[in-house]
């Protein structure tokens, strides 16, 4: 089996390299399932109906998420309650949170559970601890072949700590969130594929995919101007390939970055 799993989609220019890319990428290695993070599809933060239609569309199967997929609230919550969509939010958020953290999906003749968390260190929503949630999924959902975990935090040791903490017991762990893709994609010793962060699918000149000029004033002027993207320039696209053996372990796992002009 192969796993591909995009880093972030932030904004127009991400969604736009993803419909450009992956129908290329589809054909060139052939995933049986693909993944990626789908908090920053709307225009940075959060995620539509009209948005999520549009990188399915492109060949995205199942979206995670992070601290910003209530963003569009209204939206948000209607593709997280509905069965056919496939978006998960982290597990470990309060409960009041439409929507589920993990859910075992049919691929390739395997039972595959994926799980959404999000990271204790500088991160909202005062999520639970994300080792003590991570058991609590596996108990709930003891019959799977593989399992995927996208961790959406902030610190790269608590993402680290996870991918060993799991060793062994998951096909794949990843962590999102900073849009920063790290060099560190590797099999550990029990056979889980292990890369800290994915980076993003977004713009290469704006800062983590945000235009420069909405974020340098937080920096020199002490000012939050909101958010803005931009839409044209060059792009970057982020993701990992995983090769799994019939064992449900990884035997695996290389980096699929490419940059292109949307």
């Amino acid at each position: 089996m192969r796993i591909l799993f995009l880093g972030d989609v932030v904004g127009k220019p991400g969604r736009a390299i993803v419909s450009k890319l992956l129908p290329q990428l589809k054909k060139e290695f052939s995933p049986d399932v693909i993944l990626a993070n789908v908090e920053n599809l709307a225009h940075g933060k959060g995620v539509t109906k009209k948005t999520w239609a549009e990188v399915q569309a492109a060949g995205v199967m199942i979206g995670t998420s992070g601290n910003h997929i209530l963003s569009k609230e209204m939206d948000a919550a209607a593709l997280l309650t509905d069965p056919d969509t496939h978006v998960l939010r982290p597990a470990n958020y309060p409960s009041t949170f439409p929507g589920v953290g993990a859910k075992v999906f049919p691929v390739a003749g395997k039972e595959v559970l994926v799980m959404n968390l999000s990271g204790e260190v500088n991160m909202a929503h005062e999520p639970t601890s994300p080792f003590v949630a991570v058991e609590k999924l596996l108990t709930e959902n003891p019959k799977h072949d593989l399992v995927i975990l996208d961790l959406h935090a902030e610190a790269t040791s608590e993402k680290v700590a996870m991918g060993w903490y799991l060793d062994g017991r998951a096909t794949l762990v990843v962590g999102t969130h900073t849009h920063v893709p790290t060099a560190d994609a590797r099999i550990l010793p029990g056979g889980t594929a292990y890369v800290t962060d994915l980076g993003m699918c977004g713009l290469q000149n704006g800062i983590i995919g945000v235009d420069r000029e909405a974020i340098m004033p937080r920096f020199l002027e002490n000012r939050k101007p909101p958010h803005e993207i931009a839409e044209h320039g060059p792009v970057q696209f982020c993701s990992v390939l995983v090769e799994v053996g019939t064992d449900g372990k990884a035997t695996a796992i290389q980096r699929i970055d490419r940059q292109s002009t949307v």
